[in-house]
């Protein structure tokens, strides 16, 4: 059997940390930031962690040997 390919575009978006938990840039920070308050800016900077119900599907389909 070949090997399975991961998708690129999951790999751009999504990493794992050291305990298997899936970790993403959260969005809404690139443009038209006048009308957005500094605390939500600030709290968008930050990574954001997947829920646990996601991330099987995340691990199995999109980042095989992730």
């Amino acid at each position: 059997m070949p090997k399975m390919k991961t998708k690129k575009s999951a790999a751009k978006r999504y990493s794992f940390t050291g305990t298997g938990k899936v970790k993403y840039k959260k969005q809404n920070l690139r443009h038209i930031l006048t009308k957005k308050s500094t605390k939500r800016k600030r709290n968008l900077r930050h990574t954001g962690i997947l829920s646990a119900d996601n991330v099987p599907s995340i691990k199995k389909r999109l980042l095989p040997y992730g």
